[in-house]
């Protein structure tokens, strides 16, 4: 494993053919969970009028799991599976995207919950989109906490299944993981203030049906958490090798 350091990249990666088809992987990932996701939703809303049953919860989570599960799953040999800009800025505290690549993936991933999210719109004879917001009686700082711990548990799950050098045949199973935990998150947040977790699932929706309210919730959260947890597996859960260059003291022989 290389030294950790955070990279800022070189100017001709923005040119490179690697990273033109990772943001447009990025883009085409983002845009399948977004569509299925919040999809799902509006799908539910009009069959039922109303998503707040258990029932309806349970369904909206295992809708978004399977669409994570799937949009990763289709991505993660070109781009790595992120599907999120907090899993992104996660990453790239930790060292493991240089920051050029990381604004193509934001630029990526936000563009592609807009397209889902029009697409939405004009597929179900518009239908705006329904977004995330703080239930009534929940502080808006109880929901950012809620947003961290979720998110948090989320970076660190595909910290451990998809980018940890040691995970081995665990990084089969890392888009199911990580769809499962999203899903488990959603049911444990999902009424307090929606479990977004992912700041491009939440501005798709919040910008083309136009419901803004709160919406820095699920900027801040997510990317705390994520940062969060990127930085604490990165550091303290990956032990860093020693250059070969570097000779060993004599207490490593």
């Amino acid at each position: 494993m290389p030294v950790r350091r955070f990279a800022f990249g070189r100017t001709e990666d923005a040119v490179h053919p690697d990273s033109i088809r990772a943001a447009l992987s990025e883009f085409v990932a983002t845009a399948i969970f977004v569509f299925a996701s919040a999809g799902s939703v509006l799908a539910l809303d009009r069959m039922y009028k109303d998503t707040t049953t258990a029932s309806g919860l349970l369904l909206v989570a295992i809708a978004h799991a399977l669409s994570l599960f799937v949009a990763i799953a289709v991505s993660m040999n070109v781009s790595g599976g992120h599907v999120n800009p907090a899993i992104t800025f996660g990453a790239l505290l930790g060292g493991r995207i240089s920051l050029i690549r990381a604004l193509f993936y934001w630029v990526a991933q936000l563009l592609g919950a807009i397209v889902a999210s029009l697409l939405l719109r004009l597929t179900t004879a518009g239908m705006r989109p329904i977004g995330f917001s703080v239930a009534s009686g929940i502080g808006v700082w109880h929901a950012v906490l809620m947003e961290i711990v979720m998110t948090f548990g989320l970076m660190y799950t595909f910290y451990a299944t998809s980018i940890d050098p040691k995970r081995g045949h665990l990084g089969t199973i890392a888009p199911l993981a990580i769809g499962f935990i999203l899903g488990a998150n959603i049911l444990a947040g999902g009424p307090f203030e929606g479990a977004s977790m992912n700041p491009a699932r939440a501005f798709g929706p919040a910008l083309v049906g136009w419901r803004w309210r709160n919406h820095w919730v699920y900027w801040l959260g997510p990317f705390v958490g994520a940062g969060l947890a990127g930085l604490i597996y990165e550091f303290m859960m990956i032990p860093e090798e020693i250059p070969t260059h570097q000779p060993l003291a004599p207490e490593d022989y």
